[in-house]
């Protein structure tokens, strides 16, 4: 019998037969950047994902965990793909406790049917990752994912007070738990949010709660130029008014939207979400509304609690929509001080310009986040090398202005000739020694996070 075999065997043992997938066609839709896995497994308890793992460390087999699949193409290219973990059967509500204001749940549930569960008893996560009817709070965890409320309600790192995991030898640590401090040392919580599955496996969370908003709204004000839309943007950033969301994109992503847009586009538009309660939201409705007008605003456009939710799914979706227009989509993300946001912007818009490259550029603009979406149309390959230059322009403009740059999706020929990370910083050592010693195999995620961990 060969390794496979015996592999497969093995992995059969623990999950069940019905629970695998081994066959070679199958298992080219479980890719990552092309690196195909021997099989995907699908463990139905804590314990199963415990009994894999300390299987594949013993047998130093490579492990790649997956829930829905909305993060695949994040990180660098894997240096093995052995295994495919899928979390998918990790879909309990394990606690529900609203009255304090805490939730645990495992990894493989997606935040849609935690919304809708929470929502009809007033309550909600107040998350908003991409993809919410697909990603798996598993995921939006281990990828600190996010969405442009996170101005007014944080990331996961803010909402998150205990998680449960498997480590690479297979032991189930559990750290926190429902109240916000409940144990002392070092917080193995944070440690693991945002380490794309490279520390651990996370199999169970615990949130903090908040009621639904009495409102919701959204306002949408275009302007003619860059320096009347950050006129605005800096006033509001200065003011004592509070929302939820605040947005900028360039013509090209507006025009790209998958929602009504008003009817004077201008070169720029502001998007604004406001939550809370009513009456706090109509009179912040009324201030921004004059505060744009005063900064030479072509109009603004009220969108009303019923049609707030799909805008902002649009926005939060948008890389989804692109890429099926556009599927050798290159997406980026800066991070970039909040006062440089219009210097940076606007030194994107001049690189593009004279690479020839449509970019659709969306600003999170309380965050100093910039997601850059390159329009690549036709043939790949005579692209390649005006993309790569594009990225490394993007990213030393952005080391100039005190930020970072990272590529969030690309197919693997861009990903070959650029470091997605951004340039490394100066705790890369401390991180690289951490994996050393929490995964001395080296057998969960290797090659896809920071410095090829």
């Amino acid at each position: 019998m060969s390794n496979t075999e015996n592999m497969i065997s093995r992995l059969k043992e623990i999950v069940g037969k019905g629970h695998i997938v081994h066959d070679s066609a199958k298992l080219k839709a479980f890719a990552v950047d092309g690196k195909v896995p021997k099989a995907v497994v699908y463990p139905g308890s804590i314990d199963e994902v415990s009994q894999v793992v300390a299987y594949a460390n013993a047998q130093r087999l490579a492990i790649i965990t997956r829930g829905n699949g909305t993060k695949m193409r994040m990180g660098g290219i894997p240096k093995k793909a052995d295994i495919v973990l899928c979390t998918r059967r990790l879909n309990r509500i394990t606690d529900r406790d609203c009255e304090n204001l805490t939730l645990s749940v495992e990894s493989g549930i997606t935040l849609n049917e935690v919304q809708r569960d929470l929502g009809g008893r007033g309550y909600f996560l107040p998350l908003d990752p991409p993809f919410t009817d697909k990603a798996t709070l598993g995921g939006i965890v281990a990828a600190n994912s996010s969405g442009p409320m996170r101005l007014l309600y944080g990331t996961a790192r803010d909402l998150i007070t205990g998680i449960k995991a498997v480590f690479p030898n297979g032991d189930i640590v559990v750290s926190g738990g429902k109240t916000a401090k409940n144990v002392s040392g070092y917080d193995m919580v944070k440690l693991l949010i945002g380490s794309l599955g490279t520390l651990g496996i996370i199999c169970e969370i615990t949130f903090t709660l908040l009621p639904l908003p009495e409102k919701k709204w959204t306002l949408l004000i275009p302007f003619p130029s860059m320096d009347e839309a950050y006129g605005f943007v800096y006033d509001l950033i200065g003011s004592q008014l509070l929302p939820a969301s605040l947005n900028l994109v360039n013509a090209a992503a507006a025009n790209k939207i998958k929602h009504p847009m008003p009817s004077q586009k201008g070169n720029y538009l502001v998007a604004i979400g406001l939550e809370g309660i009513a009456e706090a939201v109509d009179r912040q409705v009324s201030d921004m509304g004059e505060r744009g007008r005063n900064h030479g605003a072509l109009d603004v456009v009220n969108v009303s609690s019923e049609q707030h939710e799909d805008f902002w799914t649009a926005i939060r979706d948008f890389a989804q929509e692109l890429a099926k227009d556009s599927p050798n989509l290159v997406s980026l993300k800066s991070n970039v001080l909040i006062s440089k946001n219009k210097e940076l912007l606007r030194s994107y818009e001049n690189i593009a310009d004279k690479l020839g490259v449509e970019c659709a550029f969306v600003n999170q603009c309380g965050n100093g986040i910039i997601y850059s979406h390159l329009l690549v149309k036709g043939d790949l390959d005579s692209k390649v090398d005006s993309l790569v230059e594009l990225i490394g322009q993007f990213t030393s403009e952005t080391s100039h202005y005190e930020g970072n740059l990272g590529v969030e999706s690309s197919p693997p020929s861009i990903k070959e000739r650029v470091n997605v990370w951004g340039i490394s910083r100066s705790d890369s050592g401390i991180m690289q020694r951490i994996k050393g010693q929490v995964d001395p195999a080296g057998i969960l995620n290797p090659g896809r996070f920071i410095g090829g961990m």
